[in-house]
């Protein structure tokens, strides 16, 4: 599975993981969103949205330990990917019919967003 995970730029944004490396993504409170950090998996691939002013797909990521022991707080560790080569924008999101049943477009406030393969691929260009 691949994941879409949305961040405030002002918060923690892909440069500061660019910077990092790697972090712990947790802190998240919907239980929807706390369903899919639970389910994910080492090695699978992640795009980072940027909310606020951005509101687009900026970067990968992958997923490198899931640590589920707290149910109510699963950290799950990322480490970078790429870049993309450019930035896909939540209008460009809602425009494809391939994101009509999406999380991301039905959800707006899932912070934690399943993606089909195709879904990943549009967002990244791969």
């Amino acid at each position: 599975m691949d994941y879409l995970l949305k961040t405030e730029p002002s918060e923690y944004s892909f440069a500061d993981l660019q910077r990092d490396k790697t972090t712990i993504w947790d802190g998240v409170s919907n239980p929807v969103a706390l369903k899919h950090l639970r389910a994910m998996k080492p090695g699978e691939r992640l795009v980072i949205y940027e909310t606020g002013e951005h509101k687009s797909a900026v970067g990968t990521a992958s997923v490198v330990e899931v640590d589920a022991s707290d149910a109510k707080n699963p950290r799950v560790k990322i480490k970078i990917g790429k870049t993309l080569a450019r930035a896909v924008s939540l209008a460009e999101v809602k425009a494809n019919k391939i994101f009509s049943d999406s999380p991301l477009v039905r959800q707006g406030r899932l912070s934690v967003v399943p993606l089909s393969k195709e879904q990943y691929r549009f967002l990244t260009g791969e």
